[in-house]
């Protein structure tokens, strides 16, 4: 009997289940970025580098066909390849265009879950009778949307499941429209023309295992019974193949999943041990992180300072507050606090850094009896005015005590 039957598909090219999924997933995001801000390279050769131009992150269509390679060293470079545009990754200005790219995304769905800095599901269930459009054409409108507010290309693969969903968005790559969909009808077709590695959540070792018992396609894989699947890998196996199959395994979840950390940190433009250059950079770094806590909609408690020596010897202090805070000149207090503890004119520093940490969500933030409510709402509306300022003007226009260009 074959699979079709067993799953009872129905053939028809409508969705199968209630839900529908789209991934939304930034096209060569970094390069865009740039493009954005500095249209005159749109339609080049473009490369964006790690580090201090180290290797290839992020390449341009146009770029790919000069044969640059993601993850190639500089050194490499040769040839033809010489004529593409070679810039230093700007990560500060990459997320920020993430969060304008979200933001879209959240007035068509209150449900989108931000994957990665670019890439988000976005739960479409319902739309169509909200804008009289089909799935295949309010992800067009999507599309549209992205690329005039915020002019970014993005591929959008719209299914089932996030794993579907997934597939698509690879396929949606390749188009030009930029959009894919696969609707019952197309899940089995598309499985069996998809190799293992191109599933979402299968990494080398799990490759090797199934390749070592014959599967070397979706399609095999979703051939496979339950109870081997479920021995062979685990439940893993399991929610992958009925994902595959486009069961909705795991939904959409706009719940804020907190980072651990936050860490700005960088090396001195020059060493020094003077005590303002360091508070200088120091203060950099406070702003940087600030700006990452407030988009997250989030308060830390704890904070660290440390110091990086001509000889790399680090120096680290910590201090844990009682209520939290996203408030830049309330945390540069403490780490200044933190530098007179650790700081000796007689050595000389490379670089300095910040880490917040301990978090906690606006929404579940916990009112102190003594709390002065009057000035936290002072202290919310500059952090939001600083935000609004850089958002219009860009990064860096609001610069708050000792910082200056060079650090």
């Amino acid at each position: 009997m074959e699979l079709e039957e067993k799953l009872n598909i129905p053939d028809n090219d409508v969705m199968a289940k209630k839900h529908v999924i789209a991934l939304v997933d930034c096209d060569s995001f970094f390069v865009s970025c740039e493009q954005s801000v500095n249209p005159d390279l749109k339609g080049k050769p473009v490369c964006v580098m790690s580090g201090r131009g180290q290797c290839v992150i992020s390449r341009s269509k146009e770029a790919k066909k000069l044969g640059i390679r993601m993850g190639m060293p500089y050194f490499q470079i040769e040839g033809d390849m010489k004529k593409a545009v070679f810039i230093n990754a700007n990560h500060d200005l990459y997320a920020q265009i993430s969060y304008k790219v979200m933001e879209v995304l959240k007035t068509f769905s209150p449900l989108v879950e931000i994957y990665s800095i670019d890439e988000a599901f976005v739960d479409l269930t319902g739309l169509e009778r909200l804008y009289k459009k089909n799935y295949l054409e309010i992800a067009q409108m999507i599309r549209e949307e992205i690329l005039a507010k915020v002019d970014i290309p993005v591929s959008i693969g719209v299914s089932s499941s996030k794993s579907l969903a997934k597939l698509a968005s690879d396929k949606a790559k390749k188009l030009e429209e930029g959009v894919f969909l696969v609707g019952s009808r197309k899940i089995i077709p598309l499985l069996e023309k998809t190799g293992i590695d191109e599933i979402w959540g299968i990494g080398r070792n799990l490759s090797l295992l199934l390749r070592k018992h014959g599967i070397l396609t979706a399609y095999e894989l979703v051939s496979q019974d339950d109870l081997w699947l479920n021995k062979q890998i685990g439940i893993h196996g399991l929610e992958m193949k009925h994902e595959l199959l486009g069961e909705m395994v795991s939904p959409v979840s706009n719940e804020v999943k907190l980072p651990k950390s936050i860490q700005k940190t960088s090396a001195l433009a020059k060493f020094s041990s003077d005590k303002n250059y360091l508070k200088n950079s120091l203060n950099y770094h406070i702003h940087r992180a600030c700006v990452k806590l407030r988009r997250i909609n989030a308060k830390c408690k704890g904070i660290s300072t440390f110091l990086r020596t001509k000889d790399f010897k680090v120096y680290c202090e910590k201090k844990v507050l009682n209520s939290g805070t996203d408030f830049e000149l309330e945390i540069s207090e403490v780490v200044f606090n933190l530098l007179e503890k650790m700081y000796n004119p007689n050595i000389i520093y490379r670089s300095t850094g910040v880490i917040l940490d301990t978090f906690e969500l606006n929404s579940n933030e916990q009112m102190t009896l003594f709390r002065d409510v009057e000035t936290d709402i002072k202290k919310e509306k500059l952090s939001k005015c600083f935000d609004k300022l850089e958002e219009k003007f860009g990064k860096d226009i609001i610069q708050t005590g000792f910082i200056k260009k060079d650090v």
